[in-house]
């Protein structure tokens, strides 16, 4: 009769710690203050501890602390709002252009918003073609400029809120802010699908024989795809001849006729431009 051997079994030594494990090891000497933390961070990247992803989350997490409301809000004057006032057939074009899935409705002033309309609550019209708009409304939250965007975030969470009016120190209207505004400050500007993946060209066209064309390219290079021949003085990228011919950092849907060529914007911030669309115009009939 065997007797059952006295050996342990070995233990298992395959196991291999994930890049938390691996951080938190290196981590375990406290710093001192922020910039000590960040540049431990960094030393853990430039070790293979954390990839570039998890390093710019964290980075963004740390500084999300720091900001305010104002630092990433949409200004008042770039807001696409619909006054109460305005019929469904004139408003519902503007919000399918724009594409947005929540809009401030106001009553007489863009200092007076009334409430929050919910894009999916026009189905309503279509099924019915009756629409009361006001008593759809949704309340609307009203922030200072001044407040963390850390505090908002835990607020949006909490109440379920993805849109916020901010105002000023006189009660007027400063602009607006999202829960996506938030977030993209902590994970990075979040796609959509008119976005292109970062290992894709920066020109792209679509089987519409237009050409979606990333605002960082060079005016040299699109001239090249296009065949076109402009020649801006002091400007180097796509995005700088736009914002220069509408004299403003232009929104989303925005669209403007330079040279032949048709540009509307399809991702853009309150501070630069992102994406657009680009497309030929069709030549005029003459008779």
């Amino acid at each position: 009769m065997d007797l059952p051997s006295s050996r342990s079994p070995k233990p298992n030594n395959d196991h291999k710690p994930n890049w938390l494990e691996r951080l938190t090891a290196f981590l375990l000497r406290e710093p001192e203050d922020r910039q000590e933390l960040v540049e431990l961070l960094h030393s853990a990247f430039e070790r293979h501890l954390l990839d570039a992803d998890a390093l710019e989350m964290i980075e963004g997490v740390l500084q999300v602390g720091d900001l305010q409301v104002r630092d990433v809000m949409v200004p008042r004057s770039q807001m696409d709002a619909i006054d109460i006032a305005t019929p469904p057939e004139d408003f519902i074009p503007y919000v399918i252009d724009t594409a947005h899935s929540r809009f401030p409705v106001y009553e007489g002033s863009k200092d007076n918003i009334v409430g929050i309309l919910l894009a999916k609550d026009l189905l309503r019209y279509y099924v019915s073609q009756q629409f009361a708009l006001r008593p759809m409304l949704r309340p609307a939250v009203f922030i200072p400029e001044s407040k963390r965007l850390n505090v908002l975030l835990k607020e949006f969470r909490a109440n379920r809120n993805h849109m916020a009016i901010v105002v000023d120190e006189y009660g007027g209207v400063a602009g607006l802010v999202t829960i996506e505004d938030v977030v993209e400050q902590i994970v990075g500007d979040i796609e959509d699908e008119y976005d292109f993946d970062e290992t894709e060209d920066n020109i792209r066209p679509d089987k519409q024989g237009r050409w979606r064309v990333k605002a960082t390219t060079l005016v040299g290079d699109l001239n090249i795809a296009l065949g076109s021949a402009y020649q801006p003085d002091g400007i180097d990228t796509v995005g700088g001849l736009v914002v220069t011919e509408f004299g403003r950092v232009p929104k989303r849907g925005d669209a403007i006729s330079i040279e032949g060529y048709h540009f509307r914007v399809i991702r853009a911030d309150s501070r630069r431009v992102y994406s657009l669309l680009v497309e030929r115009e069709a030549a005029s009939d003459e008779t």
